[in-house]
């Protein structure tokens, strides 16, 4: 364990995953989402294959032993990327950050409700104090004063739609890890990925430029690199001690967003923002100190000999 290594690792993710959220941004005027979900999963998988050679994992990212679990992770992952990559068609990029932040929260909901996970009172509570940022958040788009933008409402539907799918994965994550490697969840899940992104043929795909094209290569390539930061994060460092430094990605949106695409974040935004990532860190922050508390009753009831 090296904590300082492991939230290197983890804000290294967060800059790579926020740069190739950008680079999705700026192509989405000349490919549809599914296009997109197909240039993001395909061209992971060289990175990916190539780090699992490097740590000579590359013979368990083939092995599985609940086949189904990963087809319904790739389905529900991959419907979560596109219509993510959708909403930054849509919406300003910092907007589709904080709306983001509900997918953890409502983990919370789902864990409960399909993995019989006790949750209690403190959680319940910061998950409503969360969902409330977020309506916070949505508030301009949902007034019934004036006449509401309809591509701004498709923005905030896609993107909640989602955030709930993402948190659905999440829960698919959780069951896989009881009998599948990590390699496989990562190999995996970018193979369903760039598969079932090609349904979307069918639906209509633009030949864009060359500079697009190589945009949305470099996308692939960066995602590839951000899940190996991520998953290294979490090979260094407890969970609970990195994931609060996800919520970084608001500043970097924040700052890209504004020098990039020349958006700049209403009042409304920000103080919906901080309020649903403060719920999230509260949520991580109990969690934290209910492990060290375990950790310190197990210890105490250990024989010293």
């Amino acid at each position: 364990m090296s904590p300082l290594r492991g939230i290197a690792f983890k804000i290294a993710s967060v800059c790579v995953f926020v740069a190739m959220a950008s680079l999705i941004k700026a192509t989405a005027p000349y490919v549809p989402p599914g296009q997109a979900v197909f240039f993001r999963s395909f061209f992971a998988i060289p990175v990916i294959v190539a780090w699992l050679l490097m740590r000579g994992e590359l013979r368990h990212g083939f092995q599985v032993r609940n086949p189904m679990g990963h087809v319904w992770r790739g389905l529900v992952g991959t419907t979560a990327m596109g219509l993510g990559f959708a909403g930054l068609g849509l919406l300003p990029l910092p907007e589709v950050t904080a709306i983001g932040y509900a997918a953890p929260l409502l983990v919370v909901i789902f864990a409960a409700m399909f993995l019989n996970e006790q949750v209690r009172a403190f959680r319940l509570s910061m998950v409503a104090l969360g969902m409330i940022g977020v309506l916070i958040v949505l508030s301009p788009r949902l007034t019934v004063t004036g006449t509401p933008n309809p591509q701004e409402t498709l923005g905030v539907v896609v993107v909640l739609g989602g955030a709930l799918c993402a948190a659905l994965a999440q829960v698919f994550v959780r069951k896989l890890v009881a009998t599948e490697g990590t390699a496989a969840i990562v190999f995996w899940f970018s193979i369903t990925a760039s598969v079932v992104s090609l349904l979307t043929l069918p639906l209509g795909w633009a030949i864009p430029p060359i500079w697009v094209l190589s945009v949305l290569v470099l996308a692939g390539l960066l995602g590839g690199v951000g899940q190996i930061l991520l998953t290294s994060s979490y090979r260094f460092a407890d969970a609970s001690l990195v994931a609060p430094f996800e919520y970084s990605s608001m500043l970097l949106a924040l700052a890209v967003g504004y020098l990039v695409f020349d958006e700049v974040p209403t009042l409304t935004m920000l103080i919906g923002a901080a309020v649903v990532i403060s719920a999230g860190v509260m949520i991580i922050l109990r969690e934290r100190w209910l492990g060290l508390e375990r950790a310190r009753q197990r210890k105490a009831m250990t024989p010293q000999g």
